[in-house]
């Protein structure tokens, strides 16, 4: 028994008026594959590109390891120059990826390869972020701190997203006082039999190539798979319903400081803890 996923829909173009009423509104999500063949980056964004503006830049580096107690928030596993990271990326398989990292302020330059889009939100314009994973590397599924709307770009090759809505929590194994669902879920081929509440949550799944334009409504969760090397950008705006942005506002400025400060006190039995009461947790969902 597979997840219960249903494809993303999927538009060549989309004008403002029909994004705002068929997607933004209802809070659906939705491929754009024509939306930036306009843009400089349609054309020039590649790892060669990329190695060419930016080779010499030291990056951070993240991997697929469970959440340590030690570790800050978001804390970089390694670092590496990036020509040498994007060779690594070309070479072989690698669970490195780049995560969070900000265009305008490690590259300005890249800012006149792109537009933010007149679709009827208020990007953060401070916030153009980029991501960058090497063939089978992931994300934990996982939902943004802020809850933003977020116009995720790809570029090379090719990634697999998916996707749930917030009302879906009980069935996921969240994870309390954090952003993420169990580590140890493999959503690209989840074992139902460990994690038999997964059966009852809907979702969503959408493949993304070149190009490609995913808007994933506020606070859903995601989990990326890079099926070949490949970057993507985000563009964010933020929570607009009142129940999100109050969830945002505790998650920053409550929910992240309450979770370092027990991981200070407690340690790993803090992680074990709350590892330990999402499978609790979601199996009251389902009894």
């Amino acid at each position: 028994m597979a997840l219960n996923l249903q494809q993303i829909p999927r538009v060549e173009t989309i004008s403002k008026e029909d994004f705002l009423n068929t997607f933004y509104k209802p809070q659906k999500p939705v491929v754009i594959t024509g939306f930036i063949k306009d843009w400089p980056a349609y054309t020039k964004w590649n790892f060669d590109y990329i190695k060419d503006v930016a080779g010499d830049k030291m990056v951070p580096l993240y991997d697929d390891r469970p959440v340590d107690y030690k570790e800050g928030f978001n804390q970089a596993h390694a670092e590496m120059k990036m020509s040498d990271y994007i060779d690594l990326l070309q070479k072989e398989p690698t669970k490195y990826r780049i995560f969070l990292w900000n265009v305008l302020k490690e590259i300005p330059e890249l800012q006149k390869d792109f537009k933010y889009p007149e679709i009827g939100l208020r990007f953060m314009k401070s916030l153009p972020m980029l991501f960058f994973g090497g063939t089978d590397s992931h994300t934990f599924m996982h939902y943004d701190i802020d809850l933003a709307n977020i116009f995720h770009f790809h570029f090379e090759g090719k990634k697999q997203c998916i996707l749930y809505d917030q009302s879906q929590n009980p069935y996921l194994y969240k994870v309390p006082h954090a952003l993420i669902t169990r580590e140890d879920i493999d959503f690209s081929n989840p074992d139902l039999d460990k994690w038999p509440a997964l059966k009852h949550a809907k979702g969503w799944i959408c493949e993304l190539n070149h190009g490609d334009v995913l808007y994933m409504p506020e606070g859903y969760w995601h989990y990326m798979l890079y099926i070949t090397p490949g970057f993507s950008m985000s563009l964010r705006s933020l929570a607009k319903r009142p129940k999100n942005l109050g969830k945002a506002i505790y998650n920053v400025f409550i929910m992240r400081n309450y979770d370092n400060i027990m991981r200070r006190l407690k340690g790993q039995k803090w992680i074990d803890w709350k590892n330990k009461k999402a499978i609790t947790n979601t199996n009251k969902a389902i009894l």
